[in-house]
């Protein structure tokens, strides 16, 4: 016959690994990042007349728009592919670290906003691999806006987080720079 006391001991750890969780139900656990990275990255949109130096395109337009410069209208229905230089300061002329690869475009008629979807890609001595994010870009109701870091690979592998971005300068419809301030909260 079995001991009792191996019963006892098995109820008595299930019961103490239960306890802790539901004795704190409005407790919730703090998260500290695994790891924080700065990044820039600089966007340069094909006018028509500068292919030499553009790294993006208008690659969909409204009937109303065209592929060389943004639809008026809070360029509603602009879709832009980007093959964007990513540098650790906000100098253009900088070597880059990688390379922003991805897509957004303008989803609304009545203000400025933007959907995300791209990764950092990276080649280099100090990093490799990507870090993947998506998101909303609501772009003049807020000077930061947080989107999410879905995963990575390389150096990156199954991070999760979340990326600040903020406008950092802006040069008419051809230019802008953004400051990335990327938050990991699981690091494998």
């Amino acid at each position: 016959m079995k001991e009792p006391t191996s019963f006892v001991i098995f109820f008595s750890f299930l019961l103490f690994c239960l306890v802790p969780s539901s004795a704190y139900p409005d407790v919730k656990k703090q998260h500290y990042p695994c790891k924080n990275l700065v990044f820039y990255f600089h966007d340069v949109i094909y006018n028509g007349k500068n292919a030499a130096n553009a790294t993006s395109a208008i690659v969909g337009a409204p009937k109303w728009g065209n592929l060389t410069i943004l639809a008026d209208k809070f360029h509603f229905g602009d879709i832009v592919v980007f093959n964007d230089p990513v540098t650790l300061d906000n100098n253009f002329h900088s070597t880059p670290v990688g390379r922003a690869q991805g897509m957004y475009f303008y989803d609304t008629k009545n203000t400025y906003t933007a959907w995300l979807g791209f990764s950092f890609v990276f080649h280099s001595a100090e990093h490799n691999g990507t870090i993947n994010f998506i998101g909303a870009d609501p772009i003049t109701t807020l000077k930061t806006k947080d989107i999410s870091v879905v995963g990575g690979t390389g150096d990156f592998f199954m991070h999760r987080g979340i990326a600040t971005i903020m406008g950092d300068a802006v040069e008419g419809n051809v230019y802008f720079r953004l400051r990335v301030d990327i938050k990991f909260y699981e690091c494998w």
